[in-house]
């Protein structure tokens, strides 16, 4: 029997990496007995992080779930990377989730992840609560914590529900500032401890102010001093939090399964489910309409996720928005227009999956094999056939060459990781046609490094990993004029072309051939090969060999032989003609620039403008950003100048910066760089 919307919990654990996100999710299933032991990142025998690359590192590369049940409520844990590399998943787990779960540590200041966890959840509009682990270290700071969550976030409704009862540096149980009652681990319910009752009672009364916004009467109550009732309480901070009223803020040890209790609780009695979530809107042909979440509605899915199994094969992750999907049907994908059979339908634990034969609106299950979907695509019952809007990934923006270790790999590299680009579509690889190289793009080292490990024990292939070439260009400053012949004799026809050509500069468009030759010295069926001539010539400058671009050659005269001459000789001098106009024309070497635009916060803006004068940038604006306190810087920079930004710009503002770089043109390169540029050529 499937699981009906009321009774499913749909929670992505998010937040900086190495703060207890897998950790929290092993206790909360070892604690509801869906596992028999806790597992150990450090082991490597988690439920969440199974692959060999994440076994290997200790910390999670990819999006992983699990569906458990506890006390009469489906949880499906969506726990995603902490690492900035994987922004991908965490936007696929933040799309599917009710709630998002921030979790973060105790034992140092709030993170540049748990901030960047903030604001993603911000942009999914989604409802979020907090989880603080590392209690039991002597460093942790509880109070700190929910202070600096405070300040970050500018919001007195970020609220704990639970308070840690800490003796000796240990965390013994908790307080839960709801029921006004103290829970000691190992004994049940205690007293609240005297020197906390102050505490308890501070924070009762905010969220009484808080849960009283959700009501008229409770708000009516609330002013008159009436004390509420459980049920008034339960419901009010349960609305509060769907509404974004309330962000609860819980704590416990997940290695000694400490305040684990706690949260499953509130979990199912507090925690949204997806028909709090309300309906979601999708698009029937062009126009937007909204779809309820409701089990007898017609059936419509959408895949957010794509894992290649090496066991299973293709496994696709999708939550059910409406009707009941069953197993043995056939469902249209609509973005293909092409049926989908379905012969089974799963819940996922990890590297396991449960087969079911049914799932309602509101719950997440996983396809195996399907044959044509991927990822951001709907499935429906044909009379519904709507679509959604692409899942928003953001731009790929650091990229480096693939280099094969073994002559003939490349179509076996391609294939690899064109596999990969189906599990994470924030992946890029594209082949230059003009520099010849495999370009793999992403948002950093590690993300690109995990390409390269899994290339070598997945699909047997080693590369390594080099610099993009810049694509420069070059270009003629002056107008000339110059003659191109070509003469050869040999016995029987010779040879015979000839031509003055006129190079002018171009200004706009990248090549133009015209004729202004008076009285047939050139016959007219010999301009083809002229102009044939130049547009094969103009592949090759003169300066380091790059493509000319800007360019108006004119054929105003020349002569010809009624039996030597021919097309090839005419092509032949016209490329004669091209080497000694190019060398007189002044030649320059243009090289490609971008619009750069950062958003960084006001702090750090004199740093990054620094940055950007030394990669030989020109600031064009600094404006307000959608972020509060922060501000987006506008530059025009040299592309050779921004292989390693991605990285450096982490570097610099401690990940708290992003950035998107867009070709805008080509410009006339400095003489030392054109100097430079020729000389790495020539060797």
């Amino acid at each position: 029997m499937s699981t009906p919307a009321k009774n499913i919990r749909n929670i992505c654990l998010i937040g900086h990496k190495g703060n207890g996100k897998t950790t929290l999710a092993e206790a909360m299933l070892f604690f509801a007995k869906a596992t028999e032991r806790l597992g150990n990142i450090e082991q490597g025998n988690t439920v969440l992080d199974f692959d060999a690359e994440e076994i290997k590192r200790k910390f999670s590369i990819s999006l992983s779930m699990a569906s458990f049940d506890y006390n009469n409520t489906k949880i499906n844990i969506i726990d995603v990377p902490g690492n900035y590399d994987y922004e991908g998943d965490q936007i696929s787990g933040l799309e599917v989730a009710d709630l998002a779960l921030i979790v973060l540590s105790a034992k140092t200041t709030v993170s540049v992840g748990t901030e960047k966890a903030w604001q993603k959840t911000e942009a999914h509009k989604l409802p979020r609560a907090f989880f603080i682990t590392g209690l039991d270290d002597e460093n942790a700071d509880y109070y700190s914590i929910v202070e600096q969550l405070h300040g970050k976030f500018g919001s007195h409704h970020i609220m704990p529900i639970t308070l840690p009862i800490i003796e000796n540096n240990k965390m013994v149980g908790t307080v839960n500032i709801i029921s006004n009652e103290g829970y000691r681990f190992g004994e049940g319910v205690v007293p609240i401890p005297a020197n906390m009752q102050d505490k308890v009672n501070n924070y009762y009364n905010e969220a009484l102010e808080a849960i009283a916004e959700t009501d008229d009467a409770l708000m009516d109550k609330f002013f008159e001093g009436e004390e509420f009732t459980h049920e008034e309480l339960a419901e009010g901070l349960k609305k509060a939090i769907a509404e974004k009223i309330i962000y609860p803020i819980f704590c416990g040890v997940p290695t000694e399964k400490r305040g684990i209790y706690q949260l499953l609780e509130s979990v199912v009695h507090y925690f949204p489910n997806p028909l709090d979530s309300g309906a979601v809107e999708v698009l029937k042909g062009d126009e937007p309409m909204e779809l309820p979440c409701d089990p007898a509605g017609p059936v419509v899915m959408r895949v957010f996720k794509t894992v290649a199994d090496p066991f299973v094969g293709k496994m696709s992750f999708f939550k059910v928005y409406s009707g009941t999907v069953k197993k043995d049907n056939s469902y249209l994908n609509t973005t293909l227009d092409e049926q989908e059979k379905i012969a089974h339908v799963y819940v996922p634990f990890g590297k396991k999956q449960k087969e079911v034969n049914e799932l309602q609106a509101g719950d997440i299950g996983v396809f195996t094999k399907l044959s044509v979907t991927g990822t951001s695509q709907a499935l429906c019952d044909k009379d519904c056939a709507v679509t959604f809007p692409p899942i928003a990934f953001p731009k790929a923006n650091y990229s480096k060459a693939v280099i094969s270790k073994a002559k003939g790999d490349e179509e076996k590299i391609a294939q690899g990781i064109n596999r990969m680009i189906e599990e994470d579509p924030t992946l890029k690889l594209k082949v230059d046609p003009e520099t010849k190289q495999m370009v793999l793009s992403g948002f950093g080292d590690l993300q690109l490094d995990v390409v390269v490990s899994k290339l070598a024990s997945k699909f047997g292939v080693n590369v390594d990993l080099g610099e993009v070439k810049v694509p420069y260009r070059e270009a003629i400053r002056k107008k000339v004029k110059v003659e191109g012949k070509h003469k050869k004799q040999s016995g029987g026809h010779g040879q015979y072309g000839h031509v003055w050509i006129e190079f002018e500069p171009l200004f706009e468009g990248e090549f133009e051939f015209a004729e202004t030759v008076f009285g047939g010295a050139v016959p007219k069926n010999y301009f083809p090969a002229v102009e044939k001539g130049l547009r094969e010539s103009i592949t090759k400058g003169v300066l380091a060999g790059y493509p000319v671009t800007g360019l108006k050659d004119t054929l105003l005269d020349g002569s010809y032989h009624p039996v030597d001459s021919s097309e090839m000789a005419f092509k032949t001098a016209a490329s004669i003609a091209f080497k000694e106009g190019m060398k007189a024309a002044n030649p320059v070497l243009l090289e490609p620039v971008g619009t750069l635009s950062v958003v960084v916060s006001d702090a750090l803006m004199g740093d990054i403008i620094g940055d950007i004068n030394k990669r030989r940038g020109q600031i064009l604006s600094m404006d307000a950003a959608e972020t509060r306190g922060y501000k987006v810087v506008t530059a025009i920079v040299p592309m050779s100048e921004m292989n390693s930004y991605a990285m450096d710009l982490r570097s610099m503002t401690h990940a708290r910066a992003s950035f998107q770089f867009d070709f805008l043109e080509y410009r006339e390169a400095p003489a030392n760089i054109m100097q430079k540029v020729i000389a790495e050529k020539a060797e």
